[in-house]
């Protein structure tokens, strides 16, 4: 079945590839957003184990899938070999390290609104918050494909379809992490659900634009690439960690991490 779908992809214009790979992302959120149908309440410790599972699928994607095919695709030696991955990663932990300042949001907790002020309820600051996240997912998946169009080595049909499948892992208790914190702000169930879908909507967005960049200007992928990951680490780092860190549970999160890291490592080079 795998096979047959990267054979597919294989065939298809890699920007149809990229929304495709896109809209499976934005499903698995939609997927895990629906669960607020089911429950009635959030378990603390089953959330901060899956957060912890998103943060090392982040991780483990941002160096197997995104920074070590920007080194391997980068022309010269030494010093000068890993200095696009190194220039991309700067710029993208810039860009978000700009937009989390500026764009108005609310993390998970409630308890403290970021960027500039505003008079936005708390659940759109939330969502507004977990679409943050969202830009550099589907714009990573998005470059790999048009990478792999580009015929760029290091670049595989194998390894975006990896990195789209763990970037869907992710999304899966990213939707329950948004929808269920709303349902307990007073939001119905179905609106709930409606605003954790819809914090994933702009992957297939990004995810399209990622590809269209590298195919329009192909010396970019390398930079490209690694701007996704240092987008994704400043993520990480500046929230998702964090938000784990926050209760009694940090073990449960930490074997969370663990074990993303090891799926999306095993993804990534079983498939590549």
């Amino acid at each position: 079945m795998l096979d047959q779908i990267i054979s597919y992809l294989e065939s298809i214009d890699p920007i149809m590839a990229a929304l495709y790979a896109t809209l499976f992302t934005w499903s698995l959120t939609a997927l895990g957003a629906s669960l607020v149908f089911f429950f009635k309440k959030m378990n603390r410790a089953v959330l901060d184990g899956m957060l912890g599972f998103t943060g090392g699928v982040m991780i483990a994607a941002s160096f197997w899938s995104l920074l070590s095919p920007a080194i391997e695709m980068s022309s010269g030696q030494g010093f000068i070999k890993v200095i696009p991955a190194a220039v991309g990663f700067l710029l993208g932990a810039l860009f978000l390290f700009g937009l989390d300042k500026v764009l108005p949001h609310i993390h998970i907790n409630f308890k403290e609104a970021e960027g500039i002020k505003t008079p936005w309820h708390k659940t759109t600051l939330l969502v507004l918050a977990i679409t943050l996240h969202n830009i550099p997912e589907g714009l990573a998946v998005g470059v790999l494909f048009g990478g792999v169009a580009a015929g760029f080595d290091g670049a595989t049909i194998g390894g975006a379809v990896a990195l789209a499948i763990g970037i869907g892992l992710q999304n899966f208790p990213e939707g329950f992490a948004v929808a269920m914190p709303l349902r307990r702000q007073g939001l119905s169930r179905l609106k709930s659900f409606w605003y954790g879908q819809l914090s994933a909507i702009v992957e297939p967005m990004a995810g399209v634009l990622g590809a269209w960049a590298v195919l329009s200007f192909k010396p970019i992928l390398p930079y490209a690439l690694a701007f996704a990951a240092g987008a994704m680490i400043f993520v990480v780092v500046e929230e998702v960690i964090p938000e784990t860190q926050q209760d009694k549970y940090t073990d449960i999160a930490t074997m969370g991490f663990i074990a993303g890291f090891i799926i999306m490592m095993t993804m990534d080079v079983g498939l590549s």
